[in-house]
């Protein structure tokens, strides 16, 4: 069974800089796309920034330039490095994962093909 845990999340004022960090346990494939979505309260799910196991990223354009996602393969993890935090960033992030490949930017704003997803791992930034 196919698990991802997100940890890393918390609280910061506005400027600061917190790392998200999802590990998969289960089955992995050589041939995936893991991402990090975040959902704000009365908002929808949106995409922040996706991955594949060719190293191909995309982001959203609100955080171009202030996040960065990456990741380890020894460990099947996955990092979100978010620096210059504002408080539009508050909300709960979700990792997810499914095995394959894709359009980036396509996946970036799809929920339906992610398969996996995690608990969730709240962000809060205060002005």
């Amino acid at each position: 069974q196919v698990q991802l845990v997100e940890s890393g999340g918390g609280s910061v004022q506005s400027g600061g800089s917190l790392r998200v960090s999802c590990a998969v346990f289960g089955y992995t494939s050589s041939s995936y796309c893991m991402g990090w979505f975040r959902q704000a309260p009365g908002k929808e799910r949106e995409g922040v920034a996706v991955i594949d196991s060719d190293g191909s990223t995309s982001y959203a354009d609100s955080v171009k330039g202030r996040f960065t996602v990456s990741q380890d393969k020894a460990k099947m993890t996955l990092y979100l490095q978010m620096n210059s935090l504002k408080p539009e960033d508050t909300a709960m992030y979700y990792c997810a994962a499914f095995w394959g490949t894709g359009d980036m930017w396509w996946l970036l704003h799809q929920i339906s093909p992610w398969r996996y997803w995690g608990q969730g791992t709240q962000v809060t930034v205060s002005s």
